[in-house]
């Protein structure tokens, strides 16, 4: 990695865990804030949580191309004053009709900023140093949530809704500063901003008909889905009402359970990498699935087991953290994974492609995993011990369909950055 390389990582990484900082201070709250704070009933919460993520889902699949063709720098900046705009809206909003649109400008305005992130760090890495990147950003966006989620609830009074503006607040603040940052940015092949465009301006034609004709990629699209219903789809929906009605879990141990897997990811980060590193991807993933599956299996013993509360407790406490063991082996592995199998010039129709598929799994996780979780116990847990046991399935399959290099970036004897996107291996291209 050169030294301008390096330049533009820092900021691109800082900029990242500030306004992962400042989501980290409204999160945890909004439904409480939309349902009680303003009054406005649980329906309208759940039409306001519904359109942040509609959102997402509508800019999404024409974000790809806009970063293609215009560089990830203008988008990115440009998701965060919508992003800022929404938050700060959301915060002053008093009636139904302005807290949904309030939403969905933040939900499309942080929608938009992840692929143009993950570009970015495409653009200022090299596949070797790839890997570390995206697990950086993982780290340090964990970290950010978590610290702003603790400060935010020693600020929140739900008899005050002065104390959500000033959360709202600080949330925009931190959109401006991560725009603020992004300006400074001086990506290898883009000095400024108006120059943070690929050299060769053109997008390649066929745009998504290109990307769903390469197998690896649809069958890395799959996987994902999968990865994303399972785990983060259940987390606040399926899994938590689950511990609630089957295991006898109580709020406040559902916060602990929450702190562990935050606690997990931010101490094993950095050795599950070393680990990764050495290690095909495919088979990280692999090993993932099983962990899950182990993670379910606990969790099952806590809701329909014949243990005593405690064990029950300490069981679905662990299952958490073991989900975060899982999601610190996935941050250096999935996300580098999209970026070297995309074409030069498509990286970010790639990058927003899968961020769709995350999308929609989050948005049909909630929505089946909640209804089974707090009904459905023991359905609920073989469901989704069968999901991730596929997880490993796909893993596997998806290893035969990439390059050696590919699926073991260390492997590489002389990495080369294309220019507006990782190069593309031969036997990936001719997948294509």
């Amino acid at each position: 990695m050169t030294r301008a390389m390096g330049a533009a990582m820092r900021r691109i990484q800082a900029g990242s865990a500030l306004s992962a900082f400042g989501i980290g201070f409204t999160v945890p709250f909004l439904y409480v804030y939309v349902a009680q704070v303003r009054e406005l009933g649980a329906s309208t919460a759940g039409i306001v949580l519904a359109a942040f993520a509609m959102a997402a889902l509508i800019v999404l699949p024409v974000t790809g191309r806009v970063i293609d063709r215009r560089g990830p720098l203008p988008v990115l900046v440009g998701a965060a004053v919508v992003a800022s705009v929404g938050a700060v809206a959301l915060g002053l909003a008093n009636s139904e009709p302005t807290a949904i649109l309030a939403a969905a400008l933040l939900g499309a305005g942080t929608a938009v900023m992840q692929p143009a992130l993950a570009t970015m760090i495409v653009w200022s890495s090299t596949p070797a140093t790839r890997t570390r990147s995206f697990a950086m950003q993982f780290f340090l966006q964990n970290l950010g949530l978590g610290i702003g989620g603790l400060i935010g609830g020693q600020i929140v009074d739900e008899s005050r809704p002065d104390s959500f503006l000033l959360l709202f607040s600080i949330e925009s603040v931190m959109f401006l500063v991560l725009a603020a940052i992004a300006l400074t940015v001086r990506l290898p092949h883009a000095p400024n901003l108006q120059e943070a465009m690929p050299k060769d301006a053109s997008a390649p034609r066929g745009g998504m008909r290109a990307l769903l004709g390469h197998k690896a990629m649809v069958q890395l699209c799959v996987l994902g889905f999968v990865i994303f219903f399972a785990c983060y789809g259940q987390f606040e929906s399926g899994l938590s009402a689950y511990g609630v009605e089957a295991a006898g879990i109580s709020a406040s141990t559902l916060g602990i359970a929450l702190a562990a897997n935050t606690a997990m990811i931010v101490i094993a980060q950095f050795a599950v990498l070393k680990f990764v590193e050495r290690r095909k991807r495919s088979r990280v993933i692999a090993a993932v699935g099983l962990i899950w599956a182990f993670a379910w299996l606990l969790a099952g013993y806590a809701g329909v087991g014949h243990g005593s509360q405690a064990m029950a407790t300490a069981a679905f406490i662990s299952t958490y953290a073991l989900f975060g063991l899982g999601e610190a082996m996935l941050s250096p592995t999935v996300a580098p994974l999209v970026a070297d199998l995309a074409p030069a010039g498509m990286v970010g129709q790639y990058n927003s492609a899968f961020a769709l598929v995350k999308q929609l799994a989050l948005a049909v996780g909630p929505a089946v995993g909640g209804p089974m979780g707090a009904a459905l116990h023991v359905p609920y847990i073989v469901t989704f011990v069968l999901f991730s046991l596929g997880i490993t399935v796909l893993a596997v399959r998806l290893g035969r369909r990439l390059t050696p290099v590919q699926n073991q970036p260390s492997l590489a004897k002389s990495p080369v950055v294309a220019q507006g996107g990782p190069a593309t291996e031969p036997a990936a291209a001719a997948n294509a």
